[in-house]
């Protein structure tokens, strides 16, 4: 009778830990698995030197486009005989850093601006929001593109173009909470007793509007990773000999009738981070967002 108890006692803890785990996956599957995708290419990214099993830059024109499972290319060769597992690991380096530089790039000067525009004269506000206007009615990626034809192609002047085209996103975000949290008595309260502005944005208003930011700042990076892979395609970001994801896709769409996993690898990595970091905006915002929680 004593060992049945123990036993019971012993299993109980495990039960109720794996009831909770399935609880807790079902209530946030999106940042999970948004999570492990994300995880995923960082760890590829960070660990490049040592996963990839050759030298990227590496031309060898007697193996050009060996196919999957070839001795010494599990996933075949490219037109110029270099092997693609490499080229692909490498390239999570760069897509992944484009993005996130980019991203952090936008966010820092579309918070400033957004945070300046709200608590500034109303019409310092208008003359700033019909610049922000002006500037979002042209297509991202169009207005991304003239940028870098202006400054030059180039991987950096392409992570400058993208990051530009997303600040009004991020302007008027932070604009939006702000005007909506300055109307909240602990605001009037903070400018009451004397405070200045400096202050109350950084004690009051920035960590009011952090989850906001979390939560867009992730959504976003997957767009920007298409984009800036889109200029790499176009030959206007990444230049050869650089492994990155877009550049990969332009330079084997001209033998994607031959040789379609030169096409297809690249892309599905792409479709894969983007979704990644989709999901994990997606569950983070029905985390945070308390009107969505319940749901």
């Amino acid at each position: 009778m004593v060992d049945v108890t123990k036993e019971n006692a012993e299993q109980l803890p495990v039960a109720n830990k794996r009831k909770l785990l399935r609880s807790a996956f079902k209530k946030h599957n999106y940042i999970v698995v948004g999570a492990i995708l994300v995880g995923l290419f960082v760890f590829i990214a960070i660990l490049a030197p040592i996963l990839a099993p050759m030298n990227p830059d590496q031309v060898n024109p007697a193996a050009r486009l060996a196919s999957i499972g070839t001795e010494g290319h599990i996933l075949g060769t490219d037109h110029l005989g270099r092997d693609m597992l490499s080229r692909l690991i490498y390239g999570s380096q760069v897509t992944l850093l484009s993005g996130l530089a980019a991203a952090l790039m936008a966010m820092l000067a579309g918070v400033s601006l957004g945070v300046f525009a709200a608590m500034s004269h109303k019409r310092i506000d208008n003359i700033i929001m019909r610049f922000i206007d002006v500037l979002m009615a042209f297509p991202a990626i169009l207005l991304a593109i003239l940028i870098v034809a202006f400054l030059g192609p180039g991987l950096k002047n392409a992570l400058i173009a993208v990051a530009l085209v997303n600040i009004p996103f991020y302007a008027r975000l932070t604009r939006s909470v702000t005007l909506s949290l300055k109307e909240m008595e602990f605001i009037e309260a903070s400018n009451a007793i004397g405070n200045r502005k400096s202050k109350t944005v950084f004690k009051h208003i920035l960590p009011n509007i952090s989850a906001y930011i979390v939560v867009q700042s992730m959504m976003n990076i997957g767009w920007m990773i298409t984009e800036t892979a889109s200029l790499s395609f176009l030959g206007l970001g990444a230049q050869p000999p650089t492994a990155d994801w877009g550049s990969m896709l332009g330079e084997g769409r001209s033998i994607m009738t031959i040789a379609p996993l030169t096409v297809a690898l690249p892309g599905v990595c792409i479709f894969l981070v983007v979704m990644g970091f989709n999901l994990l905006g997606d569950g983070l915002r029905d985390y945070l967002d308390p009107k969505l929680k319940d749901r």
